[in-house]
């Protein structure tokens, strides 16, 4: 090699050296961002399975009061209605739990009691909510109840002061302690105002069928009934076709017998959905007993809107009504709760 060539490549070494050391380095290629994890979501899932049609007041209540959270944006929400007691329940819900994943299910226990509490220990990862006579279990299973004995007293004075005949008629259900406690109190009312008044009760044993309870209001009306309280469906019917009054039950019943509706007990579900929505959505769901939630001081009973026949009762005994209701929400009167079953029913 000549030194003319050895010169050269010297200098393309040296060269391509320099470069090299005045290379800016190439930047740090970005790990690939971390996902978030998946958020629970802002409108959760709830289901309800009810044992009778929603047509039934009591189901009908709880329905309405999850229909509305879901038209408010609150939830969303399916339900199933008249599965029975006979074994499909269980079934019901099982499938529902599997197939929907629902956040939380609502429903009515009782005759369904053992199965309900099966499939919620099942699904420890559920929200359940139902209707019972017992207690709540394990962390994920809640109870509530109708506590409208308050107003339901508040009924009875309205009877008791308005019956010509000194007969009342009362239709009830089941003779079993969430009714028993509510036709008490009603009779309790009534003996506050009219001492002398005798309170006939009828269990149809049924929680829905009003053929039988409209047969069984006639039967009172035939021994002298002139006011009638119709705690299940179907006694409306007869006080409308004999021009008598009636007391509604559950719900604002007015629309059943315009003229002779008075009012009624009514329960309102709101308070108990609304408050389950807040736990689920806070993930602080635990089972608990929610009777408070259905009494008249958190707003979750009241009577029905007069819808004008206020005009037909007595200004002393509205004026008594709106006092033991005053002093109710004030914690100053307490309504007895007796859940043994009325002395004389049939």
């Amino acid at each position: 090699m000549t030194i003319k060539r050895l010169a050269l490549l010297t200098l393309l070494i040296a060269t391509v050296v320099l470069l090299a050391a005045c290379a800016v380095p190439a930047a740090p290629v970005a790990a690939p961002a971390a996902q978030p994890a998946a958020e629970q979501p802002s409108v959760p899932f709830f289901y309800a399975a009810f044992a009778t049609p929603i047509e039934e007041p009591w189901d009908g209540v709880i329905h309405q009061a999850l229909q509305k959270a879901a038209d408010e944006g609150k939830i969303t929400y399916e339900y199933t209605d008249d599965i029975g007691y006979s074994g499909d329940m269980e079934r019901v819900l099982r499938e529902v739990a599997e197939q929907k994943k629902p956040a939380a299910i609502f429903g009515d226990a009782f005759g369904n009691e053992e199965a309900v509490r099966r499939v919620a220990a099942d699904y420890p990862d559920i929200a359940f909510v139902f209707g019972s006579g017992f207690g709540p279990a394990g962390d994920n299973f809640s109870v509530f109840d109708n506590w409208i004995h308050e107003p339901a007293y508040l009924c009875g004075l309205i009877a008791g002061g308005m019956t010509k005949s000194n007969v009342i008629g009362v239709v009830g259900g089941y003779p079993v302690p969430e009714v028993n406690r509510i036709i008490n109190a009603f009779i309790d009312g009534v003996k506050e105002t009219n001492p002398e008044a005798k309170v006939l009760v009828t269990f149809i044993n049924s929680w829905f069928d009003p053929a039988a309870a409209k047969e069984a209001a006639l039967s009172q009306i035939d021994a002298g009934a002139d006011i009638l309280f119709a705690e299940r469906f179907g006694v409306i019917e007869a006080a409308v076709e004999n021009d008598l009054y009636a007391f509604g039950n559950m719900s604002d019943q007015y629309e059943l017998g315009p003229g002779h509706v008075l009012t009624g007990p009514v329960w309102n579900m709101e308070p108990t959905v609304n408050y389950v929505i807040e736990q689920v959505k806070g993930g602080t769901f635990t089972s608990q007993d929610l009777k408070d939630f259905s009494m008249m001081a958190k707003g979750g009973a009241s009577l029905a809107p007069y819808h004008g026949m206020d005009e037909k009762i007595p200004a002393d005994i509205l004026a008594l009504v709106e006092q033991r209701k005053s002093e109710i929400m004030q914690g100053l009167f307490r309504v007895n709760i007796d859940e043994a079953a009325p002395a004389g029913s049939s």
